[in-house]
């Protein structure tokens, strides 16, 4: 089983940038199609960005392109979200996904690993 360790969450005001990272176990990282959703108490989990295994390819939701960037390091076993300009809508928790097999998270498509979640809180 892979296990998916976030960090970089926390509370900022409107207009500040946090990035968050998501470390990875396993031997077979850069097969794996990397995301990141994000999902409010009482709400349906959103889809955020993803990656392919290579970096080669990015996917974002509309309501962030622009201001979020998803990134990986392969050797590091890593993935980052770049998050600047963040609004107080921003605020939810962020799960680092993982879809095995050359495969991408997506709004439809299930992820096979999750993270445990990292705070982001965004204030006015």
């Amino acid at each position: 089983q892979v296990q998916l360790i976030e960090s970089g969450g926390g509370s900022v005001q409107a207009g500040d940038s946090l990035r968050l990272s998501c470390v990875a176990s396993g031997r077979t990282f850069s097969t794996y199609g990397m995301g990141w959703f994000r999902q409010a108490s009482g709400k349906e989990r959103e889809f955020v960005a993803h990656i392919t295994g290579s970096g080669g390819g990015t996917y974002y939701t509309a309501s962030v392109k622009g201001r979020f960037t998803i990134s990986r390091d392969n050797g590091k076993n890593t993935v980052y979200l770049q998050m600047n300009g963040l609004k107080p809508e921003d605020t939810d928790v962020y799960y680092c996904a993982a879809k095995r097999g050359f495969g991408l998270p997506t709004a439809t498509t299930p992820a096979d690993y999750w993270g445990q979640g990292t705070q982001v809180t965004v204030s006015s």
